[in-house]
């Protein structure tokens, strides 16, 4: 499974379907498929170029990849170096569709079509097969809790989890304390040990956090 996928099945909640942080989703899951591109050493972020919209990013390296996602996003990137913010919403703006669609595929996830008062058509994606998550949520645990040093995925998704603001809205809700967020900060910033690869999820991670942010403020500012 690719990392878009182990995020997106953490972040929706198991008994509805409902995504945590569903405000920056695309970000977030645009970040994921950008990390994995760049652990597979398929993109570049331009040193020392850093525009409002964050470092340049492109597309390097040859032949197919091994996943037709991760190729939709690399033949997107390839068109131009752009701003990393630009990039996560370029090839994040339509993930929801096609990684759920994956995990209906799997059978970890299913499709559920209901009328509220009878009359409102509502859809929702609970959870069906819950094993491969309890997995993930168990490594989780044991990096942010216990203090286990992470895998490169694993560092990856919490990084990332981190950056989105979604890790305390979990639903089931993972432990939650003032040291787990240290921790989570710690690895969306960087610090886990794997210099050789960590630098992708780090500004990933920057990138997610800004537009968190920004939307965040963006939000306020209508509601106000």
């Amino acid at each position: 499974m690719l990392i878009v996928e182990d995020l997106m099945m953490l972040l929706l909640d198991d008994e509805t379907g409902t995504p945590a942080a569903a405000g920056t989703l695309p970000y977030t899951l645009g970040g994921a498929v950008l990390v994995e591109l760049a652990l597979l050493g398929r993109v570049e972020a331009d040193e020392g170029k850093t525009g409002l919209a964050g470092p340049k990013v492109r597309a390097v390296g040859d032949g197919p990849l091994p996943d037709p996602l991760l190729q939709a996003a690399h033949d997107k990137i390839a068109r131009k170096p752009r701003g990393v913010q630009s990039v996560l919403l370029d090839i994040g703006a339509d993930l929801w569709s096609a990684v759920t669609d994956r995990l209906v595929e799997r059978g970890i996830i299913r499709r559920e079509h209901k009328r509220v008062l009878g009359l409102f058509k509502v859809n929702a994606l609970p959870a069906q097969d819950t094993g491969h998550e309890a997995e993930l949520r168990r490594a989780v645990r044991a990096v942010l809790v216990d203090g286990a040093s992470p895998d490169t995925r694993t560092a990856a998704v919490i990084g990332l989890l981190s950056a989105s603001g979604a890790l305390p809205a979990l639903r089931p809700a993972l432990a939650w304390s003032g040291q787990v967020a240290k921790r989570a900060k710690e690895l969306e910033t960087g610090n886990w040990g794997a210099e050789a690869v960590n630098t992708a999820v780090t500004r990933t991670a920057a990138a997610i956090a800004a537009s968190t942010a920004a939307v965040s403020v963006s939000v306020i500012t209508t509601v106000t």
